[in-house]
């Protein structure tokens, strides 16, 4: 069985790791648009114009599910890319909502959104967190860690700046949900951040999701997986090395 991932760069590589671990594809086809990274500060209908020709490309690989493990694709091109698609199309936003419910926190629990610009702006997490019954609910944009996160920068003097910029004057939280599947990859920094909450990620329940929803198969002994993208791919296969553990 074969998976096709799609992300706007290394982002979703955080869902393979989960797809990974629960042997769920034998094959994994992954496509980063990495020469128009990031997607979360793009308008609407070019979002869905790139997730759409990521969905043909996919499409040749003739795939079992299309995962669109980008937080900002799944806001705005999810409804368009399953009418288009000739096999099942899952996001990362309601994996996520997921992740947050079976990781114990409360419906009082003071939850912190972060991701792109156009995710947060779309509003898609606030309005299923309340659908949930989460009363206390902030989201913030914090763009700039998605090209920090593509050129390789995980922790250290810039990334606490730009953590400085978007979360300094924020207070405390219970659990910080990371809405853009780039932003696991500083997970150890956001992490030490902020203290004391409970981050959590689409990839979390990825494989829950895909089998509440009849598009898990498992059992998959091995995983091969094939990287493109639309620049510099031995970029996207050192990073892949990287998180991944790949020989």
């Amino acid at each position: 069985m074969t998976a096709a991932v799609f992300d706007s760069g290394v982002g979703g590589l955080s869902v393979v790791k989960s797809l990974i671990k629960h042997k769920m594809f034998d094959e994994i086809v992954y496509y980063g648009d990495t020469a128009r990274v990031p997607y979360g500060a793009k308008d609407q209908n070019t979002i869905a114009r790139y997730s759409l020709e990521a969905l043909e490309f996919l499409s040749g690989f003739e795939p079992n599910v299309l995962i669109v493990a980008c937080n900002t694709a799944s806001a705005y091109a999810l409804d368009e890319l399953r009418r288009k698609a000739a096999f099942p199309v899952a996001g990362v936003i309601e994996p996520g909502v997921l992740a947050l419910k079976n990781g114990g926190v409360k419906k009082r629990d003071r939850v912190l959104v972060i991701g792109t610009r156009a995710t947060i702006g779309s509003g898609v997490y606030q309005k299923l967190l309340s659908a949930q019954g989460y009363e206390n609910v902030t989201a913030v944009p914090a763009p700039l860690l998605v090209p920090l996160v593509e050129e390789g920068i995980f922790d250290g003097a810039i990334a606490q700046e730009a953590f400085k910029r978007y979360f300094g004057d924020l207070g405390a939280f219970d659990a910080v949900i990371m809405g853009c599947t780039h932003y696991p990859l500083m997970q150890t920094a956001l992490g030490a951040w902020f203290a004391g909450a409970k981050l959590v990620h689409s990839g979390e329940a990825i494989a829950e999701y895909l089998k509440a929803n009849n598009l898990a198969f498992g059992g998959a002994d091995e995983t091969q997986i094939k990287f493109f993208a639309s620049e510099n791919v031995n970029r996207l296969k050192e990073v892949a090395a990287q998180w991944l553990n790949l020989p």
